[in-house]
C-alpha cells in the first residue's frame, strides 16, 4: 500500500517535506481490530506537533494521521475475554465483551487521536480514558491514517452517520471531538458571552457547535489574520478582532486553540469574574514561554478567574460530537489535498494559509 512515512523528527523550516511516499505492508488486523480501508484523513495541528518535537516523541517509523475515516475490510479474530495477567495492558482489548461493537464488513467508521487506553484503571473506569497512563495516539504511538489501509482496535473506532460525507466527517474526529471537549469544559449557560482565539479548524466548529447549543450566547472571536476574523462573522460571531484587541465586553468563558503562549496572557484580561479560560492544544511552541513572565496576577487570575487544559478526547467527546454534527447539521470547511500532497498541507498549516479544515482523500 502507498503511505506517507515519517522517519525524523524536525523543523519545517529546515525540511519542508518531512513525509516520504512509500510502499508499505498492508497490515494485518490483530485479535480484536479492524482493518480499514482510509477513504479521507484530516491534516491537523497536532501532526506539526509531532514532527517538529513538540509531543511525546513518536515510535518511528510512523505514518501519521489521526482524523480517520474508513471502511471495514476485514474483522481480525475476536478478543480472548479472559486474557491472561501476563498479557500488557496495551495489547488487551478494553472492551468488557469479546465480541464486535456492532461493526460490519463495508461499514464506514473513524478513529480518532485516542487509538487506546488500558480499560482498566480508574480513569478509563470513570469514563476519562483520555488521562490513561497506557494512553496511545494513533499515528503516533501506532501507525495512522496518512496510509491507504490501516488497523485499529474495535473498541475505539467510531461508526459515521450516514448524513455525513467522508471528507465533512475527517475533520469532525478532532478538530470537532476535542473543540466539543473544551466547548463542555466551559460550563458554559445559554446567554453567556463565550470567546474563541484563534480561528482555524477546531474553534470554526466551536463557533457552529455554541450557536446551535447555545443560541442566545454572544460569540466573540480573536484572530490574527484578516481573513479568519472575515470569515468568523460569516459563521456568526458577533464580534472579531485581533489577539490584542480587546471586545466590547467581559466574557464568561474562552476557548484559546492557538499554537502559542502569547494569546493566553491577553485573553485571561477578557474573562469576567469568576471566568474560565480552556486551552484547547497538546502543546505550545517554545517560541514565546517568556509571555508568561508578563502575567500579572491581579489583572490576570485575581477574582477567581481560572485556567483549565484540554487533554486529548475521549470516545464520549468523538460520538457525541459525530451525533450533534448530524442532527445540527454542522459542516466544516474543508480545503482537499491527495495523499502525495500531505506535505504540501503541511507547510499551508505551519504558514496559516488556514480557512476551516485541510483533508487529505485517499479513496473513493
Amino acid at each position: 500500500m502507498k503511505a506517507m512515512l515519517l522517519r525524523q523528527l524536525g523543523g519545517l523550516a529546515d525540511n519542508p517535506t518531512p513525509l516520504a511516499l512509500v510502499e508499505w505492508p498492508e497490515p494485518t488486523p490483530g485479535e480484536g481490530e479492524l482493518l480499514l480501508q482510509v477513504l479521507t484523513c484530516g491534516v491537523c495541528h497536532t501532526e506539526l506537533d509531532e514532527i517538529e518535537g513538540r509531543t511525546p516523541p513518536p515510535h518511528l517509523p510512523v505514518i501519521p494521521g489521526h482524523q480517520v475515516v474508513g471502511r471495514v475490510a476485514a474483522l481480525g479474530p475476536p478478543m480472548n475475554s479472559s486474557p491472561k495477567p501476563s498479557d500488557p495492558p496495551h495489547d488487551r482489548n478494553p472492551l468488557p465483551s469479546a465480541s464486535y461493537p456492532g461493526f460490519q464488513i463495508g461499514e464506514r467508521v473513524g478513529v480518532a487521536w485516542i487509538f487506546s487506553a488500558c480499560g482498566r484503571c480508574p480513569f478509563c473506569l470513570s469514563g476519562q480514558e483520555n488521562l490513561c497512563p497506557d494512553f496511545r495516539a494513533t499515528g503516533r504511538d501506532a501507525h495512522g491514517g496518512y496510509a491507504e489501509y490501516m488497523t485499529v482496535p474495535a473498541a475505539f473506532a467510531h461508526p459515521i452517520p450516514a448524513t455525513l460525507s467522508d471528507v465533512e466527517a475527517a475533520p469532525l474526529l478532532c478538530a470537532g471531538a476535542v473543540g466539543y471537549r473544551a466547548l463542555r469544559l466551559c460550563h458554559l449557560q445559554d446567554g453567556q458571552n463565550l470567546g474563541l482565539s484563534g480561528f482555524g479548524a477546531s474553534n470554526h466548529l466551536v463557533l457552529k457547535a455554541a450557536r446551535y447549543q447555545y443560541p442566545h450566547s454572544q460569540i466573540f472571536v480573536f484572530a490574527r489574520s484578516e481573513k479568519e476574523r472575515a470569515f468568523a462573522l460569516e459563521l456568526g460571531a458577533v464580534w472579531a478582532g485581533d489577539i490584542s484587541e480587546t471586545p466590547p465586553t467581559l466574557l464568561h468563558s474562552i476557548v484559546d486553540a492557538t499554537p502559542v503562549w502569547t494569546p493566553v496572557v491577553a485573553m485571561l484580561k477578557n474573562l469576567e469574574p469568576g471566568g474560565r479560560l480552556v486551552i484547547n492544544a497538546i502543546r505550545k511552541e517554545d517560541s514565546d514561554k517568556a509571555a508568561w513572565l508578563g502575567m500579572d496576577y491581579a489583572s490576570h487570575l485575581w477574582l477567581e478567574r481560572e485556567i483549565k487544559s484540554v487533554a486529548n478526547v475521549t470516545r464520549r467527546d468523538v460520538r457525541e460530537f459525530l451525533a450533534l454534527a448530524a442532527a445540527a447539521g454542522i459542516r466544516p470547511e474543508v480545503e482537499e489535498f491527495r495523499l502525495a500532497e500531505a506535505n504540501r498541507a503541511l507547510s499551508d498549516l505551519k504558514a496559516r494559509r488556514i480557512r476551516g479544515a485541510k483533508v487529505l482523500r485517499i479513496a473513493w
